[in-house]
């Protein structure tokens, strides 16, 4: 199952570790650092979210804010390939990640909350399991 992590720039350290545990689960993550001076880089993102399956959504204030996190949650949620396969992770107080950015849908799916001082790997592990699940039921 390839992975797209859908995240702000001011989240970059965090997306870069959820994308290291979820490599060592064996998974295989998308990496925006395939993206060189002079690729273009909307082009390379639509590339990437064709070619994953999955995809992971960093729930921050800033995320929220963010243009291309909506329009990534947008294309998730309206391709059939990325049923069940969508996990929003909210870094925080669920409370500061809801407002007018905050799309209404993804309180139906499977939320994964993370508090932003104390994300370890353990607690990071969870995103890899919620994938592995959705991955063990879609096989079966």
């Amino acid at each position: 199952m390839k992975v797209f992590i859908s995240h702000s720039q001011e989240d970059e350290v965090l997306a870069r570790r959820i994308a290291d545990v979820l490599k060592k689960a064996g998974l295989d993550v998308w990496d925006d650092r395939e993206i060189f001076p002079g690729d273009n880089w909307a082009a390379k993102v639509a590339q990437a979210l064709d070619e994953s399956n999955a995809m992971v959504v960093l729930l921050t204030a800033d995320a929220l804010k963010s243009r291309w996190v909506q329009h990534d949650i947008s294309f998730a949620l309206g391709e059939n390939r990325y049923k069940k396969r969508l996990i929003p992770v909210i870094v925080g107080s669920p409370e500061k990640a809801t407002g007018d950015y905050y799309p209404w849908i993804l309180n139906r799916l499977k939320t994964i909350k993370l508090n932003p001082h104390e994300n370890n790997e353990e607690d990071l592990q969870q995103i890899a399991r919620a994938l592995l699940d959705v991955s063990a039921d879609t096989t079966a």
